[in-house]
Parts: C-alpha cells; sequence; structure tokens
C-alpha cells in the first residue's frame, strides 16, 4: 500500500527524489527530475512483503505473464490491479512498490511509495496508487496521494489512483488468468482453434465445431487461451463467461 510520513534527519532536503532497490542489495538515490525507466532495471520491490497469520490484509506473490516473475501485492484490492495490468495487451512491464519518493511539502519531509509501476508498450509510463474508494474520503490520504501526482506529472509520466473496477470484469480476468502461461494449453490446441473460430459467433457454437465428437467444454481451453493472449475478445464486463458470449478475432 502507499505510504506517507515525515521523515526524520533530512531537513536540509530541498531536491525531491527516489530511491530504488536493486537484485544485488544496492539502493541507488536519483534526483527525481533525472529519474528514467531504465534505473529500474534489476530493481526489487521496496518493501518485502510478507503474509502474517491474523492480519487483516492479504499479500502474496503473483506469477505475471507480462514480466515472467513474480509481482508483490498487499492486498485483494492490489491483487485485482494486477490482474488488469497484466491482461492489459499495451502494458510491457510491470514493478511493483518500484522506488521510495521523498519530497519536502508544506515544510516538512515526506515520503511516499507507489504500488506499481507499469510500462506501456506505447511509450508513457504509469504511477498507480491504488486505495479503496472510502478511504479518499480522508483529507490525509487525499493530501498523501497528491503530491506525489504532481512530482509524477510534472516529470511526465502518469499517474493513476485505482479503487476498483466492475466485478464481473474482474471475476472474468481472474478466470481468465489460470490460462496465461505458455504451455498451459497445447500450442497445437490453440492454434487449431484460432484457424476455426468464426468471427462474430457465440462460444458455444464454437466449443461445439472445435470438440468434434468430444464434449464440448474439452474444446474450451484453448478458446480462454485465446482470450488471455487477446487473439480474441469478447466483453467481459457485460457478463460471466459463458457459452453465450460473441467471440471476435483480433487479427
Amino acid at each position: 500500500m502507499a505510504t506517507e510520513r515525515p521523515r526524520k534527519g533530512r531537513s536540509k532536503r530541498t531536491v525531491p527524489t527516489a530511491s530504488i532497490r536493486y537484485g544485488d542489495g544496492s539502493t541507488r538515490e536519483f534526483p527525481f527530475a533525472q529519474l528514467r525507466l531504465r534505473d529500474f532495471t534489476e530493481s526489487e520491490p521496496w518493501r518485502r512483503v510478507r503474509s502474517v497469520h491474523g492480519k487483516a490484509h492479504y499479500s502474496g506473490d503473483y506469477a505475471s505473464s507480462t514480466t515472467g516473475g513474480q509481482v508483490v501485492y498487499e492486498s485483494r484490492l492490489e491483487l485485482a490491479r494486477l490482474l488488469l495490468a497484466d491482461f492489459d495487451p499495451v502494458v510491457c512491464g510491470i514493478f511493483a512498490q518500484p522506488c521510495r519518493m521523498v519530497a519536502r511539502i508544506d515544510g516538512k519531509v515526506r515520503s511516499h511509495v507507489p504500488d506499481f509501476l507499469l510500462v506501456m508498450d506505447s511509450g508513457p509510463v504509469r504511477v498507480v496508487n491504488v486505495k479503496p474508494a472510502s478511504r479518499l474520503e480522508d483529507p490525509k490520504v487525499v493530501h498523501a496521494l497528491d503530491w506525489p501526482r504532481q512530482l509524477i506529472e510534472r516529470h511526465g509520466w502518469e499517474y493513476e489512483i485505482w479503487s476498483g473496477a466492475e466485478r464481473t470484469l474482474v471475476e472474468n480476468v481472474r478466470f481468465l488468468a489460470a490460462y496465461r502461461h505458455p504451455g498451459v494449453v497445447p500450442d497445437d490446441e490453440v492454434e487449431r482453434a484460432w484457424q476455426e473460430v468464426v468471427d462474430g459467433e457465440e462460444m458455444v457454437l464454437a466449443e461445439r465445431r472445435l470438440a468434434g465428437g468430444r464434449p464440448p467444454e474439452e474444446a474450451r481451453p484453448a478458446l480462454m487461451a485465446l482470450l488471455w493472449a487477446g487473439r480474441l475478445t469478447t466483453d467481459l464486463a457485460a457478463r460471466p463467461l459463458s457459452g453465450e458470449c460473441v467471440l471476435w478475432r483480433q487479427e
């Protein structure tokens, strides 16, 4: 989760900075104005995430198909945003807790750890903070999230405060995530489904044709893999995935 608190012993700080931790155990501090995407190469999350029995929050590691590695999260809401980022075809990089930002705000030195940094294949970088909508009614929380926004947007990066999405969309993406890794469905089955699916047909019809004499549900995993990969699309926000969903090819 994003944090913000006064920092002691740094009363002379005048230039906003970002500190990044790396896999070799080192930490580097950059003037924020000089921070570049390449500085996050080989970086690690600023904090170590531990699951503690009895704690109210829910944390863990997510095996991302985008990064090919583990991405940490600290709440169910963060996991939901992470799932959507992993599913988004324009996201080509994900960093959790990418850095610690430090700046003098209203005479006090404050720090903040964003939840995610997303790299888009079209070029922009997006810094994301995940916060329940109810918390955004707290003026202190609003202030804690606003000064990072100003700093990030002045830097030319995008800034997002995310409080959730349509439940149907999240649950559909969560279901499709079971098919996110190569090899879960044999490649030849996926390619055969891709060659035979008809643009604009209902999923139940595609399953029957692909299954031949087999039970229709046996053809479903290949279609799910194509949906996760974005080669097929359907309206994931309108209804739970079912045979009535209309499939569209993405050439």
